[in-house]
């Protein structure tokens, strides 16, 4: 019996988990990407790599009397010009230097192997640990959730949530929730996974197979919602910015993609249910608990997942703690002059969220202390009525054990942070992005055809170029006009980035948040590694990626708007 697992490994899936498990320890995978990088840097610099940033501008021509003499402006005295049109009245483009982009010069690689290159890997390690994004996330989180598990209030909650939720949507409710999460940034990373492996196996079912699908959820459908999130007006104003290329008073709405982005919510919940429970979790049926296979229900068990009655009060007084808190938090928002009230005139600091009428700035900012108190403030009140937090000195030490497990991800974030810092200094990703998008650019294809290649081009760039904003703030001059020119919308353009921006995010090694899912998995199967985790994930993408894809071109075909404000036509002088 002991050699029958090896004998099941015969999948293309098995096969990628086996070789991804070959390579090693996922921290020192960043570091040999780290090495890789610069040498790469080098040798783009000794070969004279460059990249000019381009994009699209109205090719003009002077206006000319009856006499065939220049126009001249009476202010000025220079000729005055018009953009030229093709036969159907549209302006004519040209694929232009953008001279706006790194002071107009072309982005050369930068040595990481010279003195300064050098300098600056050894000096910038402690900035680079210290701002890793998710690192600050996941501390602050944890202090606060990791209180809450200790204590005992999310497993009874989890209980409680069993009696709720039936067991056959538990996968549909998993992929909703984290694909919901992003209403809140990046917490669903830290919360939701967690969360979903426990109940997953407290159902007998594989804890994996409940990672898997909530992290398909808050990763690869980070783009949809049922609700406009702050992702909506930052890439609304890289639209605009795009748009304004050819047609100087367009304005793209913030809530330009919503209808697709609900419709999305509910296709995208669905396809993760099919993938989950037909590709995903029959791998794991069969496999070891020490694999990550489901442990059997015992009779044990089945005792502790019923609610006790010092459970049931302490949870009383915990929802009521929480409820009171959430509620003081709306007021915040809510209530002119408070806290969270954008009016009071600071703006959150959001990279390219700048624009007057911006919402959700201030909460958004303030999500993670948030989730710290709205887990931290419910966790000890349940502590003290089941006895689990009797003191302060009890709140404290659940709060450093929660830290000490956090410490493989501590050092994962140390080395990623270096490697994604690096990859940033020596310009190679957006020299990868500018590359491609001429590509795109020059591509004389279909309406359709250029929205499935530019959906598939994000995707691909998504595995080197991990930030939304910074991948969208280079294509979006290119695209966005060039797809204007043959009457696609700029909102239409932008949707098919939000696809390919989040379909791929669950297997590229530079979303940095994979190292955190990482070490959730290895809590119920400690020989996983980055093998398994991708080949766990790869079903999502593919899946994702089609259905995705074939919802925007059954849309574009039925002609449906793609929300408020959102055509998907351009036409000049509309």
């Amino acid at each position: 019996m002991p050699d029958a697992a090896p004998a099941r490994r015969r999948g293309p899936l098995d096969f990628i988990e086996w070789v991804g498990n070959k390579l090693p320890d996922p921290a020192f995978i960043f570091v040999f990407g780290a090495v890789l990088v610069m040498a790469l840097s080098a040798v783009g610099h000794f070969a004279g790599w460059s990249v000019q940033p381009k994009m699209l501008r109205p090719v003009v021509e002077t206006v000319l009397d009856d006499a065939g003499n220049p126009v001249l402006d009476a202010e000025s005295g220079l000729p005055v010009t018009r953009p030229l049109l093709d036969e159907q009245s549209r302006p004519v483009l040209e694929l232009v230097d953008d001279l706006s982009r790194n002071d107009g010069r072309p982005f050369r690689t930068r040595n990481l192997l010279s003195a300064d290159g050098l300098y600056y890997a050894i000096s910038s390690m402690v900035d680079n640990f210290v701002n890793f994004p998710p690192l600050g996330v996941v501390l602050v989180g944890m202090l606060g959730i990791g209180l809450a598990e200790r204590a005992g209030f999310i497993g009874a909650a989890l209980k409680a949530m069993m009696v709720v939720v039936p067991k056959q949507l538990l996968t549909p409710t998993m992929i909703f929730l984290g694909i919901m999460s992003s209403l809140g940034t990046d917490a669903g990373y830290v919360v939701l996974p967690p969360v979903a492996a426990a109940l997953y196996k407290s159902v007998g079912r594989s804890p994996l197979a409940g990672i898997a699908a909530v992290f398909a959820g808050v990763s690869a459908g980070f783009n949809a919602n049922l609700l406009v999130t702050s992702l909506d007006p930052l890439l609304a104003g890289f639209s605009t910015a795009g748009a304004q290329v050819i047609d100087p008073g367009y304005n793209v709405a913030p809530t330009c993609n919503w209808w697709f982005m609900i419709a999305s919510t509910i296709v995208i919940t669905g396809v993760g249910w099919i993938t989950s429970d037909f590709l995903v979790e029959p791998r794991y049926a069969g496999k070891a608990a020490a694999e990550g296979g489901p442990s059997p229900v015992t009779a044990e068990d089945a005792a502790a997942q019923r609610l006790r009655s010092e459970e049931i009060r302490g949870l009383f007084w915990a929802f009521g703690v929480l409820g009171a808190a959430t509620l003081l938090f709306v007021c915040f928002k809510l209530i002119p002059g408070w806290p969270f009230d954008d009016a009071r005139g600071r703006m959150g600091v959001i990279p390219g969220l700048s624009r007057a009428g911006d919402h959700f700035d201030r909460w958004v900012e303030a999500i993670v202390p948030l989730l710290f108190i709205l887990f931290l403030l419910p966790g000890i009140v349940y502590g003290v009525a089941v006895k689990t937090v009797r003191n302060s000195t009890d709140a404290a030490r659940l709060m450093v054990e929660s830290m000490a497990g956090m410490a493989p991800i501590i050092v994962l974030a140390f080395f990623a942070a270096q490697f994604i810092e690096y990859f940033k200094y020596s310009n190679l990703d957006k020299m990868l992005a500018y590359t491609g998008g001429e590509f795109l650019a020059g591509a004389n294809l279909s309406p359709s055809v250029l929205m499935v290649a530019f959906v598939l081009l994000t995707a691909v760039f998504n595995l080197f170029v991990g930030s939304m904003s910074a991948k969208y703030a280079m294509f979006a001059p290119i695209f966005v006009p060039m797809f204007m020119i043959i009457g696609i919308s700029p909102e239409l353009t932008q949707a098919a980035y939000r696809i390919g921006d989040s379909t791929t995010n669950i297997i590229t090694p530079l979303n940095a948040y994979l190292v955190i899912i990482l070490v959730v998995m290895q809590k119920y199967a400690p020989k996983a590694g980055m093998g398994s985790l991708i080949s766990m994930m790869l079903p999502y993408t593919i899946t994702f990626t089609i259905v995705w894809l074939a919802m925007l071109l059954l849309w574009m075909g039925a002609g449906f708007s793609l929300g408020p404000g959102g055509p998907l036509v351009y036409e000049a002088g509309h």
